[in-house]
């Protein structure tokens, strides 16, 4: 008799646990792809992040290749031909990034 009557007050417990498992069962394809979509796409702020991280790492590579184009120019003027090439190089590669760095207001 006892067992009837936990089994009685069991099945409504149990009825809801099956049903939170079918409905997690049921759902669980949607949360999947869902979560696919939200990994394949780069929301717009995400996208201005990454440009701004690319920017900054052209202006700081911009900056370094001035320094070193002043110190290579200076010892091309003293004769040192290999600092004249090493010269043209360095303004090779900032003719390359000048273009790709938007121009600030003033």
């Amino acid at each position: 008799m006892r067992r009837l009557i936990l089994a009685i007050v069991l099945i409504p417990a149990l009825g809801g646990c099956v049903a939170r498992t079918l409905v997690d069962v049921a759902t669980a394809p949607v949360r999947v792809v869902s979560k696919g979509v939200d990994l394949a796409t780069t929301s717009q702020s995400e996208s201005d992040q990454k440009r701004g991280r690319e920017l900054r790492k052209l202006e700081e590579r911009y900056g370094k290749l001035e320094r070193d184009y002043a110190k290579q120019d200076r010892s091309c003027n003293a004769g040192d031909s290999q600092a004249c090439l090493k010269r043209d190089k360095i303004v090779a590669e900032m003719d390359w990034i000048k273009p790709q760095i938007p121009v600030q207001p003033d």
